[in-house]
């Protein structure tokens, strides 16, 4: 194999700069690499063997990133753990990982210590100093930092959101490679956009670092030999202040980083150079049209789309290929499939919506400990996580709206997605959430739920202007009855809309599955 890799990188270069920290400290690839080596020699000597697994609670930045390092050259499973969860939800995780070591950051201490349930006190942690957990330093300090014998490729477990029960951990056979090899074939997802390895690369980490897509991305650049620039809180016009500081040419965002980007005023917007930008790729949730267009416009052909899952398998949409079918996200990777297939689990011709089953070639997944939620899932080798789209005559998967939130209204399927993309459209509406409200006579009606723009006036006036500007694009059918207007949208940080929550109050005592 060649010279990818983090850790063959770091020993060639150890001077390059391989990531920078929300408060701008700068950290050279060296450093990473003793820090990774030291941890591995640490967990090592406290009983950690091939197989186990680590918990972390850290936000954006180079400690969590250590302990991913860490993991993928020791064998173990790292399991980045989501800050907003309560204590009880991350003990959940932590003893359902079976991590053998928990590390927290002080900024989350409170949680952090309540979500360390029954895991024996000297498995227990801290960068900074949290009551109970051990400085991280007990496992670093006077260890080797040369790199460990016997290094076997080790993997990230992320848990799924759990937007039904408790989360899953989606767990991966370890696949025995040596780990410099491991890391040096992970590069293959970066190279289906395009992306090309070495200096002056720097991928902007812009989402939380224990999302599956942003672990993955960043990962990879960094394997690739791109510098890792951290955001802890997403901004849009840091965001553009951060691409023009450090010349970044890739980034991993999701469609509502668009919308508020596209909100700045235009003076902002121009201000900054962004010339370097080459492959600025999103995914998460559908894209409206006029969106991407103009993020097209403005930042030019280099705004790739993706569409996948924890799970594995997928679709790439290049700027071209969008142009060419809007809406769409793409067609399947080269080492992926697509199925689509009715309610007879019989496959549909193109066109026709059904529900999207995909896999992997060569990969295998199981939910950690949920056997039965594997098989539910699994159709013959493909798998789904419930969504719901189509194939067009040249292979282009579009899709309509995930299985759950489908609205059936006489009889009707109807797609909030595709209502939301056509409300998102005007300009005094910031965000928006389609869902279907009970109805004695229809079933379901369509209710919008609307976060107004900065400026407009939420009330019945802004309401009907609203609707009156669907005449023409939507049919009437699929307006909605009824606008309701929220301060703020609640959603993860990865853009993720949690519509449970708004659904829920209007559904109590009344049987539909939320």
């Amino acid at each position: 194999m060649g010279s990818l890799g983090f850790w063959r990188l770091a020993q060639a270069d150890p001077e390059w700069i391989a990531a920078v920290d929300p408060d701008g400290t700068e950290h050279s690839a060296g450093e990473l690499l003793s820090r990774a080596n030291r941890l591995v020699h640490g967990l090592r000597e406290f009983g950690l063997r091939p197989g186990d697994g680590i918990c972390g609670l850290v936000p954006n930045g180079v400690d969590g990133l250590v302990l991913y390092l860490a993991a993928l050259q020791a064998g173990w499973y790292y399991t980045p753990i989501n800050w907003h969860l309560t204590g009880p939800e991350i003990a959940y995780i932590v003893a359902d990982s079976e991590a053998k070591a928990y590390f927290v950051h002080e900024r989350y201490a409170e949680e952090g210590t309540r979500g360390a349930g029954d895991l024996a006190p000297e498995r227990r942690f801290a960068f900074g100093a949290v009551d109970g957990f051990r400085p991280v330093a007990d496992l670093t300090e006077g260890r080797p930092d040369t790199l460990p014998p016997d290094r076997t490729a080790g993997a990230s477990m992320h848990y799924t959101s759990g937007t039904t029960g408790k989360p899953k951990g989606v767990r991966r056979p370890l696949s025995g490679l040596d780990p410099d090899e491991g890391a040096e074939l992970m590069t293959f997802l970066l190279t289906l956009f395009g992306m090309t390895p070495g200096r002056p690369n720097a991928h902007l980490v812009t989402s939380p670092n224990y999302h599956t897509a942003v672990t993955q991305f960043g990962g990879t650049a960094l394997h690739m030999g791109h510098t890792l620039v951290y955001m802890d809180k997403w901004d849009a016009e840091e965001t553009l202040r951060l691409c023009e500081r450090y010349r970044v040419t890739n980034s991993h965002m999701v469609p509502t980083h668009f919308k508020r980007l596209l909100s700045l005023p235009e003076e902002v917007r121009h201000h900054y150079d962004l010339s370097s930008l080459r492959w600025m790729i999103h995914a998460a949730a559908p894209c409206p049209v006029p969106v991407k267009q103009q993020m097209l416009d403005w930042w030019g052909d280099v705004v790739y789309e993706y569409y996948a899952a924890t799970e594995g398998g997928g679709t790439i949409a290049s700027p071209q290929d969008w142009k060419k079918h809007p809406g769409t996200v793409g067609k399947a990777w080269p080492i992926s499939e697509l199925l689509i297939v009715d309610e007879e689990l019989e496959e549909v011709s193109t066109g026709t919506p059904g529900t999207i089953y995909m896999k992997m070639m060569g990969l295998r997944f199981e939910y950690k400990g949920d056997p039965a939620k594997t098989e539910a899932n699994r159709l013959r080798d493909y798998f789904t996580v419930g969504d719901i789209g189509y194939l067009d005559q040249d292979g282009f998967l579009f899709l309509c709206d995930r299985k759950a939130d489908m609205i059936i209204s006489g009889g009707t399927n109807i797609y909030p997605a595709e209502i939301e993309n056509e409300l998102l459209i005007h300009p005094k509406v910031a965000d928006v959430a389609v869902f279907g409200i009970p109805d004695d006579e229809w079933g379901e009606q369509i209710k919008a739920i609307i976060e107004a723009a900065p400026g407009a006036t939420p009330g019945p006036e802004l309401a009907d202007e609203i609707l009156g500007s669907l005449q023409g694009r939507l049919s009437r059918m699929k307006w909605p009855k009824t606008i309701d207007f929220i301060d703020e949208m609640p959603r993860e940080p990865n853009g993720k809309l949690l519509k449970r929550k708004l659904r829920a109050p209007y559904w109590e005592g009344r049987d539909r599955a939320i």
